[in-house]
Parts: structure tokens; C-alpha cells; sequence
């Protein structure tokens, strides 16, 4: 009998603790939602008040003394200015243009690079591939200057060849793509040499299938790059023909609205901001799953 009231006592504390641990967890789940719900209100308020700026009209936003929340009488003729006060279309194509190209040039680079280096066998690799992340060390304004001399010499400013061949290339995306290959067995490479499969199919058929992800995440990522890009493409080009949209917003700020047409700067924001928005509700999954897995070793 008593045996029974120590177990009955025992299962009864049990049941005590554990309803404890499951209300302690909810507490802290609770916390930390709340936390996280904060934090993206905080991280999401600027994309709003851009987008609700730029639906007020010039004299609305002049005339607020305490800014509003909610436009009392929205616009979309800012959006419409700035298409008309300065050519963003043809901007838009050449960021295109720009972008798609860059892109795919570094893509048929980096991919055969990696996969020498986390695969093929060949003298000085270990040095070589040292000496590549060395240059991760090298400040970016260092860079931009060299590659500044070389593109004036070369007679290839104010040109696409200008602007694509100093974006060509990552050392970055080379060492990411080389640790997720370095991830796929031995034995699938040696069994593919054994049935005469050459590199390049084995790259193509086994290796890219496999890290597809992480490619996709790689090709994200350079477009997001190319399509942000400021510095290099200011530097580069002072023929409106070649302007980015990166160019387009201060040629909108100096020639276009003005300085102090708050919300059709914010409209022409919006625009620019929408494809790299979209892109990535699109592939946020993909992106996602490439970071996780390159960040997986084993």
C-alpha cells in the first residue's frame, strides 16, 4: 500500500513538472514572438513610410507639421514624374542589361573554379587557393582605383564591357561554391572516372544538380549586387546612355524633381525597389536552403 502512495506521489510531482516546464515554455515562446514581431515592425517601418511618402502629394508633405501615418489624400502622380522627368525606363533596361550579363559571366567563372579547387588534383592548389582568399583582405576602395586606371587605359569607359569585366568575378562566391562541392563524396567522383565520365559532365549532370541551392542562392545574390551597385558605375560612366538606376537616383535628385520633391524621390524609390522585392517573395526559399547548406560541413 505504500509503495502505491510513493509511486501515485511521484507520478503526481511528475505531471506537476511538466505542466510547469510546458507553461514556462509558452511564457518564453510568448516573449520571444513578441520580440521578433517588434523587430520586424521596427525593420519593415521605413519601407512603409517610403511607400506611403511617396502617395502624398508635394504640397501635403510640405504642409505637414507632424508627419503622418496615413495619407489623407493619395497620389500615384509622383509615379508617373518619374518616368517623365527623366528617362528611368532606359535606365531600367541598362541595369538590365548590366545585371543579366554580369551575372552569367561570373556564373561560368567561379563555377569551374570551384570545382578545380574542391576536386581536381593539381600543383600549388593549397597556395593558389590561399592566395585567393589573401585578396579578401585588399580594402574595396584599393580595388576600385586599380580597376579604374586599367578600365581608363583600356579605352573602356562609358561601355558595358567598362562595367562588367571589374564585376566578373568573387573570390567570396569562389569559396563558398568550393566548400559546398568539397560537401559531395569522393565516392561519387571516382565512380563517375571509373565509367568514363569526363569533368565537365560530372560538374554538369552531378555536382550542379546536387548544389542547385546554393547556385541559386549565388545567382540572388549577384543580382542584388549588380542591380545595388553606385559607386563603380558613377565612377565609370558620365554618358547618360549607360546610366544605371543606381545613376538615375541622383540624376532624378540634381536634374529631375529636385532636391526637395520628397515624395517623387520616394516614388522613384519605390520602383527601383520593387523588382529586388520581388525576386526575392519569389526565391526566398531557395535562399534560404543555399545559406543553410553552405554553411553545413559533412
Amino acid at each position: 500500500m505504500t509503495n502505491q502512495t510513493n509511486t501515485d506521489v511521484r507520478a503526481s510531482s511528475a505531471r506537476a513538472n511538466s505542466a510547469r516546464g510546458e507553461a514556462s515554455k509558452k511564457v518564453l515562446h510568448g516573449f520571444i514572438y513578441a520580440g521578433l514581431t517588434l523587430w520586424a515592425l521596427i525593420v519593415l517601418f521605413p519601407f512603409y513610410w517610403m511607400l506611403i511618402t511617396s502617395i502624398k502629394t508635394y504640397g501635403s508633405y510640405n504642409a505637414e507639421r507632424i508627419p503622418q501615418l496615413f495619407p489623407t489624400s493619395p497620389t500615384f502622380q509622383n509615379y508617373a514624374d518619374a518616368f517623365t522627368a527623366v528617362p528611368l525606363a532606359d535606365y531600367f533596361v541598362n541595369t538590365l542589361i548590366f545585371t543579366v550579363l554580369t551575372t552569367a559571366l561570373m556564373l561560368l567563372i567561379i563555377i569551374p573554379a570551384a570545382f578545380a579547387f574542391s576536386r581536381l588534383e593539381f600543383r600549388g592548389k593549397n597556395i593558389l587557393f590561399t592566395a585567393f582568399l589573401a585578396l579578401m583582405m585588399i580594402p574595396n576602395e584599393l580595388v576600385i582605383i586599380t580597376n579604374f586606371v586599367t578600365i581608363t587605359n583600356l579605352d573602356l569607359r562609358n561601355s558595358f564591357t567598362g562595367l562588367i569585366l571589374p564585376s566578373a568575378a568573387s573570390v567570396f562566391y569562389i569559396y563558398l561554391l568550393k566548400e559546398n562541392f568539397a560537401q559531395i563524396p569522393d565516392e561519387l567522383y571516382y565512380a563517375a572516372k571509373v565509367d568514363g565520365t569526363s569533368d565537365l559532365k560530372y560538374l554538369v549532370r552531378v555536382m550542379l544538380p546536387i548544389c542547385r541551392p546554393t547556385i541559386v542562392t549565388v545567382t540572388i545574390l549577384k543580382v542584388i549586387e549588380c542591380w545595388n551597385s553606385y559607386v563603380w558605375p558613377r565612377l565609370i560612366t558620365d554618358d547618360e546612355a549607360y546610366y544605371l538606376v543606381s545613376n538615375g537616383i541622383q540624376e532624378i535628385r540634381e536634374n529631375g524633381f529636385g532636391r526637395e520633391n520628397i515624395p517623387a524621390m520616394m516614388a522613384a524609390v519605390v520602383v527601383i525597389s520593387v523588382p529586388l522585392i520581388v525576386l526575392f517573395l519569389i526565391f526566398r526559399k531557395k535562399i534560404m536552403e543555399g545559406v543553410a547548406r553552405g554553411g553545413t560541413k559533412g
